[in-house]
């Protein structure tokens, strides 16, 4: 089959690879290159490094809902659409190309977590299952008729990045059998319901920011939620301190005031939070290395200082 592939971050190559290694004709449409590090070093798009290491065309574009983007897409002729984190809305005429119109690949249970971070968000709200939903795409955000599903279970210290390699590969199988079920003229669609339906935003760096009057097991999701990115942060005097990682505990709370940091290079560094202590084992202060807490606290102390 001659598939239009419309991905741009890490999550879409298990798909790519899979469509490449079953034999399709490709091509690979993309966002453009973007700056990326402290020394902003133009980047292609992981899905374009793929598609030049294995000789795939690839078309770039700011908006490919645009007159030049349709007609890339038009002059390419698919068959089949596929989107994989695209990261951009597709039009009416961009809809209207392939024959067998477009299928996306969704990381989550919808109709819930429609929106850009829906891996993130799951984890940031507790969530203890996700998923990945092959979807007809339409004109709306992630409204289209479902497909398959394929549920996975969230670990429960499974951060942000862990569970987006793992739902990269099983979008790949869940695409997979959507196409093979296409092919056979066997896919069903059944439309969402609506009253189900739930919106997750795009995730910015405030989002990273730590509440520790909220109860320690969300103080502990949205660490691993926002982890790799945007990252886990609060106030140390003044100054921000990432917090990569933490662990739940059930030490007895007094009356310590919200935020209250105890602990030394042995016993670990623990905060306080509405219900409890939550333990912190890794952390980075501004302009400072990724360090293990314990090894943080060596030749210093924390005790009896606050988080804000």
């Amino acid at each position: 089959m001659k598939i239009a592939f419309l991905g741009t971050p890490e999550f879409a190559l298990p798909s790519l690879d899979m469509l490449l290694k079953g034999g399709h004709t490709l091509a690979v449409f993309t966002q453009p290159d973007r700056p990326v590090g402290r020394h902003a070093t133009l980047t292609p798009p992981p899905t374009k490094a793929y598609a030049i290491a294995h000789d795939i065309p690839v078309f770039q574009f700011e908006k490919i809902r645009l007159p030049e983007g349709v007609a890339a897409l038009k002059a390419f002729a698919p068959d089949l659409m596929v989107t994989a984190a695209f990261g951009q809305l597709l039009s009416a005429e961009n809809l209207a190309v392939p024959k067998f119109g477009c299928i996306n690949v969704h990381g989550s249970l919808l109709p819930k977590y429609r929106g850009a971070a829906p891996i993130q968000w799951a984890i940031i709200d507790g969530e203890t299952e996700t998923g990945i939903t092959t979807m007809m795409t339409d004109i709306g955000m992630d409204t289209g008729d479902i497909l398959l599903v394929d549920r996975i279970a969230i670990d429960p210290d499974e951060t942000a990045g862990m569970l987006f390699e793992r739902m990269a590969v099983l979008g790949a199988e869940t695409l997979r059998r959507t196409i093979a079920a296409l092919e056979a003229g066997t896919l069903t669609r059944i439309p969402q319901d609506e009253t189900q339906a739930t919106k997750c935003p795009m995730l910015k760096k405030e989002h990273g920011k730590l509440d520790f009057s909220q109860p320690a097991l969300a103080v502990h999701n949205r660490v691993r939620g926002t982890n790799p990115w945007p990252g886990a942060y609060a106030l140390l005097d003044g100054e921000p301190l990432k917090i990569h990682q933490t662990r739940m505990t059930d030490a007895p709370i007094g009356d310590e005031p919200i935020g209250l940091l105890k602990g030394n290079a042995k016993s670990g560094l623990f905060v306080r939070c509405a219900d409890g202590w939550l333990e912190i084992l890794e952390l980075q202060a501004m302009g400072g290395k990724r360090l293990v807490a314990k090894n943080y606290l060596a030749g210093k102390t924390l005790e009896g200082k606050v988080l804000i």
